[in-house]
């Protein structure tokens, strides 16, 4: 039976944060492990960042969890590395699907290529397809790990380590909040850690088959998501957006 869940206050947090922000991931996901145990899951896009993340998480509890969402339309090479993963570290990763019913009605009305066809269309793809299931997965959580960074930027440049998620009634962890990608890429390859290979391809973001391309020299690490959306500070699919806390 799972454990009530207490949350951390404002000011706890605040310690804390002010602890770990001196710290290393190591030594936020030690704290993790040593308050939530197994009521706590890192939640995995298979990104360079979240490799990185479960590698170190995996060295401090070999029974660590990890959750991915698998929304249908992936990149093979996505699902090459699922079982690159499941083989290296022995665990068993606990994936979440999309409704299919909700699949089937949006389809049927707006298409299999919708979400090239306005930000309207888009979101509700996302919606189904990742924010539905994100919040199944966490239903059960005290605490879930990202591997989200502050210099991706847009609303991800203000994160804390540790954070209440009023979205989903529970914390959300972020160890790498204060690395940057040079540092997750240099721990990748210093570990010999699985990693997808379209990252060597010009893809250092990666989501979606059909919503994610390649970025040029000199552009943004995230210039290669919806791609042909105009708005550079809108380049979320609905699981990282931040919920205004209740007063």
């Amino acid at each position: 039976m799972a454990l009530a869940l207490q949350r951390i206050s404002r000011a706890e947090l605040k310690t804390i944060n002010a602890r770990l922000e001196a710290g290393t991931p190591q030594d936020t996901l030690n704290w993790v492990d040593e308050t939530f145990g197994s009521e706590a899951a890192q939640m995995s896009s298979f990104g360079l960042e979240d490799q990185a993340l479960y590698h170190m998480y995996w060295t401090i509890n070999p029974n660590a969890r990890l959750m991915t969402l698998d929304t249908l339309r992936l990149p093979t090479e996505t699902y090459s590395l699922f079982d690159q993963t499941k083989l290296r570290y022995g665990v068993e990763v606990e994936f979440f699907y999309p409704d299919m019913s909700a699949v089937t009605d949006m389809v049927k009305e707006r298409g299999n290529n919708l979400f090239y066809r306005g930000v309207e269309n888009r979101k509700l793809c996302c919606g189904i397809r990742k924010v539905e299931p994100l919040g199944r997965a966490l239903s059960g959580l005290h605490a879930w790990i990202t591997g989200l960074r502050r210099d991706q930027g847009m609303d991800r440049g203000s994160i804390d380590i540790v954070e209440w998620d009023e979205a989903h009634g529970n914390h959300k962890v972020n160890p790498l909040a204060n690395w940057s990608f040079e540092q997750v890429r240099d721990f990748v390859d210093a570990n010999e850690i699985p990693y997808n290979e379209l990252h060597d391809q010009g893809y250092p973001s990666l989501g979606c088959a059909p919503c994610t391309r390649a970025v040029e020299p000199g552009e943004d690490i995230r210039a290669g998501r919806w791609w042909w959306e105009s708005d550079p500070n809108a380049k979320e699919c609905g699981i990282h957006t931040v919920a205004p806390a209740k007063r």
